[in-house]
Formats: structure tokens, sequence, C-alpha cells
């Protein structure tokens, strides 16, 4: 099932209209029943689904076509459906890769690092999901007690980037630069250089991408 696939575009759009009239009982009946078919396997509707509705009431919110509220109601709705894919979805067998994804310090749209976190989860990390606005310091007394294989920092929005700076700066300051760094959300678009200048071992907006490239990174099957 791909993205701009007739079905996926109808769900996705209502699931859209769901988000918006504050139905999560209707949401979670579309990604329910649309979940036990081959066509639309859970990796499917986060990706092409979820996803892609999260971001338009996103763009909703930035052009002030909906209130802050809203955004908010629409993203609990959001949150509640990938929890429902994730009890639903068989995850493959552990890897023996253990990563910390977690959003910067002052990012509160944890959305983005959610989903990457749900599929590294199903692909057989051990994941250790932090979520929204981890202070530098937290996040680098985690990474010493767990000791990760990969940290995954995200960031939303591009007033964020100097906040991404400071965390890998702060965590290759006590840590080294032995356990990789994966950049990822919208930030990555905003600043496009931002990955770069901070020598980023991975980066990427997309979950299934950066999935992907962490597996062949560090050697596991996928």
């Amino acid at each position: 099932m791909t993205e701009t696939s007739t079905e996926t575009m109808e769900l996705r759009q209502r699931f859209l209209e769901a988000q918006l009239a504050g139905d999560r009982r209707k949401a979670l009946e579309l990604i329910s029943t649309a979940a036990p078919s081959e066509r639309f396997s859970p990796a499917v509707l986060r990706a092409h689904v979820i996803r892609p509705a999260q971001a338009e009431i996103g763009r909703l919110w930035e052009t002030n076509a909906i209130s802050i509220a809203q955004e908010h109601m629409a993203t609990a709705i959001s949150h509640l459906a990938l929890a429902a894919l994730f009890e639903r979805d068989a995850p493959r067998p552990p890897n023996g890769c253990k990563v910390i994804v977690a959003c910067v310090e002052g990012e509160l749209h944890e959305f983005p690092a959610r989903l990457v976190a749900d599929e590294f989860d199903v692909a057989g990390f051990d994941v250790r999901f932090l979520g929204a606005s981890v202070p530098a310091d937290h996040l680098v007394s985690m990474i010493t007690r767990e000791r990760p294989a990969l940290i995954v920092l995200s960031a939303t929005l591009a007033l964020h980037a100097d906040s991404v700076r400071r965390t890998v700066a702060r965590i290759r300051e006590k840590t080294g630069r032995e356990i990789p760094i994966a950049i990822g959300g919208q930030v990555c678009e905003w600043v496009a250089s931002l990955a770069g200048e901070l020598d980023a071992t991975l980066t990427g907006c997309d979950a299934l991408t950066l999935v992907d490239d962490a597996s062949e990174l560090l050697g596991v099957a996928r």
C-alpha cells in the first residue's frame, strides 16, 4: 500500500477529520479496522496515514487555521492511535542494540520522536524513549547509565537548532564520540546544514529510513 493509493488517501482524510472533530473513538475505529488487513500493516498506517495526517495538523496550526487547543486535541489522538498500533504490532526478535530517543531541551513536539521510537522497537531494538524536552545533563546521565548503541535526538522547530547544538556538545564532552548520534525531526529541513555542521552519524525526518540506516550502521538485520 503506497502513500498515494486511493485507499490510503481516503483513510488518511477520514482520520484527519476525526482528529479535527476530536472524535477519539472514531479515529481509533478507523485504525483498528484497517490494521488487521494485509493492505494496511501497522508500519503502513504509521508512515502513510497517521504521520501525514499529523503533519497536516501541524501545517494548519502554523497557518493559524486551527488553534493551539485544537492542535493539542488532534495530537493527543495521534498518540492514542500509535499506542493502539504498538499493542497490535509484532516486533522482530531482539537484535541486542539499545537506542535512546529523546527530544532536545525545549522541544515539546514529541510525536515525531515517538514515531521513531516505535519503529525502532518493532525492528527489534531495545528502546529507551525519553519524550519531550529532556535537559542535556539528564540525558547524559541516562546515556552514561544505559550505554546505548545509538542516540537519536529529535527537534521539530527551527528555533531549537541551538538546543540540538548544545545537546550534542554536552554528550560529546561527557561521553566522547564513541556512541553515534542521529538527528531527526523537521529541524533537519528548516536548518539543512545542521547535521553536517555537528558531524551527526545519521540524519532524517522519515522514521523507517532512519531505522534502516541505523540497522545498516550497527550491522543488524532488518
